[in-house]
């Protein structure tokens, strides 16, 4: 799937995400998170921030085991209301615990996040998200 150039450029600018998973039974879950894009693909780790569950046990990881379906949702919030917008990737879920993939997704998050140049990374998994399908909208399009 090919994003436009200013799909694209909006993604990358990007510092928050919302993630929606849902388990086998289709109980959504959704949370914000960081994110880079590499090419075609979404990347997003699991961080040392402070989390209920150790790394594994998150509900997100569990849910993609479950069911890879995902829902990404970008968006930007403005009082000004002629600078909304967002994009909304549908795709699959893939988590990452080693591997070249792994090691480059470290490697593209610490240059935009400095906070995770400090974290374990390496030691942590990513999840890998592969769009299939991405919906863009600007309220200033829409006049």
């Amino acid at each position: 799937m090919r994003l436009s150039r200013k799909v694209v450029a909006f993604v990358r600018a990007a510092r928050v995400a919302h993630l929606a998973t849902a388990d086998g039974a289709g109980q959504p879950h959704v949370i914000p998170i960081c994110f880079v894009l590499d090419g075609e693909e979404i990347l997003s780790p699991i961080d040392e921030k402070p989390k209920q569950n150790p790394p594994r046990g998150l509900k997100r990881l569990r849910n993609i085991g479950e069911n890879p379906k995902i829902a990404l949702l970008i968006d930007r919030y403005e009082e000004d209301w002629r600078k909304l917008a967002y994009v909304l990737v549908i795709g699959t879920a893939k988590v990452l615990l080693r591997g070249k993939r792994h090691e480059r997704a470290i490697g593209l998050l610490r240059r935009k996040y400095p906070q995770y140049r400090s974290m374990a990374l390496q030691k942590r998994p990513i999840i890998r998200i592969s769009p299939t399908r991405a919906v863009s909208w600007a309220f200033s399009k829409a006049n």
